[in-house]
């Protein structure tokens, strides 16, 4: 199957019963860049999630253990934010998305990290990846 397939076959299938977990526009400090004063001082980035969850055969039962937590993904990120600088925006966006996918459940993991305070005339830049579970 091509990876486009895979994406089309996990982005939004009610037959496969997928659910989108999602943080939108997370702000974090983090030490994210190439430039000595980068490696310094923490800089606001934003980072926006969305997970393709494979739901179970079995019901809910308004559990939170029942289902993948978006809190649990923030705290995932600040984890990886927490241990030390990171140079490019695409290694800590792949350290989200491995980080996400370990969970047996999450099928696809797209991660989005804007850096907004770096080119003064853009309101934000960066990158979004998507990476599915083979």
């Amino acid at each position: 199957m091509s990876v486009s397939a895979k994406i089309s076959h996990h982005v939004s299938n009610a037959a496969a019963g997928l659910r989108h977990v999602f943080v939108r526009d997370l702000e974090v400090m983090a030490t994210l860049g190439i430039y000595e004063h980068e490696k310094l001082k923490p800089q606001r980035i934003i980072v926006s999630i969305d997970l393709s969850v494979r739901e179970g055969s079995d019901p809910v039962h308004d559990d939170i253990s029942n289902v993948v937590s978006y809190e649990i993904i923030v705290k995932k990120v600040e984890a990886i934010i927490a241990q030390g600088h990171v140079n490019l925006v695409e290694t800590l966006a792949e350290l989200f998305a491995a980080a996400c996918l370990k969970d047996k459940r999450v099928m696809a993991a797209r991660v989005r990290i804007e850096k907004p305070d770096i080119i003064p005339n853009a309101k934000s830049v960066g990158i979004e990846i998507e990476r599915i579970k083979s």
